[in-house]
């Protein structure tokens, strides 16, 4: 179908000309559950703009897992969520990081043009926040969300609505596929890596990248590798070691050679002889593939209940744990004797402001980090494509779906 109020995927409409209507995924709530049943493809209204908003032509969109949470409506209902906030949406229209064209612009949009090539990182706060307002980091603003998560009208929309400071130029040397798969991962791993000072990556650190070959841990990989650091990876796969040796690291742990792993057992019962025995080989793991006697300074953590009470043992004096989510569980133990003596630092960090998502994607534009995108489906698997990410199916690194890009390989200019 073609017409002023409905156009087909990759049917570009004349530039600036915006339908009254467009196709996207969705998720509801009488379909919340496994999400190749509870994301389905539907036609809803284009969103309207405020006038610190962009409408972007959607390329290309990365899959994450954030939207996994969403299809099962736990642990929270985002739909619920925001219509006790006053918004009228019955669905969760998601997406959090896309590659695409500018096409709308609200009243007071600067800083891009209707016609740009952009990519969108994830950061969404109220323009009217006075913590923003006053020039603090955005982040520890009390109106930040998860841009298709926390908000509506992400990225598996043919036309996704977006704030104007999330937009980044898109690297003219990547497909729409490898624009769109990245931003999210990369400046979340940007900021827990970049974002801490004096606990940043400097030439020679070495840092433990635990998860290595997910989409995060990929571009932890890649960042700590254009920075002169020295990652060392950590996987359940020992097919997985080329592809961590391929994006950066010095040398590759499988975590499954070690039985430590879980929460800690009471520093005053029998069984924490036998987690100090597992951690103490772990970190001579840590010295034979770095080929000293040297500990890492940072500690890029996301599994958390499973593998913290390792990460608290093995982290360098005065260096830093820094976690970003919680993936084997919440609930936490740690030798506190290990943490205070040798003045560590326990961290979290969440998603990225915008001078951190600009100095990540400068990397990819400079060709220093690459996307790592392994996979590219079709729209309209997008459900297919987070089934995949729930049963810990997918590829290592990022996947991502076309949208408007029909064919794969299109728009990379060099």
């Amino acid at each position: 179908m073609s017409s002023s109020d409905l156009y087909d995927l990759g049917d570009r409409p004349p530039l600036g000309e915006v339908p009254g209507r467009m196709h996207a995924f969705l998720v509801r709530q009488d379909r919340f559950g496994e999400p190749a049943k509870a994301w389905q493809r539907e036609v809803i209204p284009v969103p309207e703009l405020g006038p610190q908003d962009v409408l972007v032509y959607v390329m290309a969109t990365g899959i994450n897992y954030n939207n996994v949470w969403a299809a099962l409506g736990y642990p929270i209902d985002v739909i619920a969520d925001r219509q006790k906030k006053g918004e009228p949406e019955d669905f969760h229209a998601g997406g959090s990081d896309c590659s695409g064209i500018v096409w709308a612009v609200g009243d007071e949009v600067t800083n891009v043009r209707v016609g740009d090539e952009v990519v969108v990182h994830s950061g969404w706060w109220a323009p009217d926040d006075p913590w923003v307002l006053s020039g603090r980091d955005p982040m520890l603003a009390p109106s930040t969300r998860i841009w298709g998560y926390q908000t509506n009208y992400g990225s598996y929309c043919q036309f996704a609505r977006a704030q104007s400071h999330q937009c980044q130029p898109k690297p003219p040397h990547l497909s729409w596929e490898q624009a769109g798969c990245y931003l999210l991962c990369a400046s979340t791993a940007y900021r827990m890596l970049m974002g801490w000072s004096p606990n940043v990556v400097e030439a020679g650190d070495p840092v433990l990248v635990w998860g290595a070959a997910g989409g995060l841990g990929s571009m932890a990989l890649e960042i700590v590798s254009a920075l002169e650091g020295r990652a060392v990876a950590v996987v359940s796969d020992d097919a997985k070691r080329r592809f961590c040796l391929d994006h950066g690291a010095v040398g590759v742990i499988d975590r499954r050679n070690f039985d430590h792993f879980g929460r800690m057992p009471d520093t005053e019962g029998p069984d924490y002889r036998d987690f100090i025995k597992g951690a103490r080989a772990f970190g001579k793991a840590i010295w034979e593939v770095l080929g000293e006697r040297a500990s890492p300074t940072i500690v890029f953590e996301h599994p958390g209940e499973s593998t913290l009470p390792t990460s608290g043992f093995v982290c360098a004096t005065g260096g830093m744990i820094v976690i970003c989510a919680g993936t084997t569980g919440y609930n936490v133990t740690l030798d506190l004797r290990y943490h205070w003596m040798m003045q560590k630092r326990f961290q979290g960090s969440h998603l990225s402001n915008d001078e951190q998502a600009a100095a990540v994607n400068r990397l990819i534009i400079e060709k220093k980090v690459d996307p790592c995108l392994s996979a590219t489906y079709s729209f309209d698997e997008i459900g297919e494509a987070h089934q995949l990410m729930r049963e810990n199916r997918h590829p290592s690194g990022n996947m991502a779906c076309l949208v408007n890009a029909t064919t794969p390989g299109q728009g990379a200019s060099a």
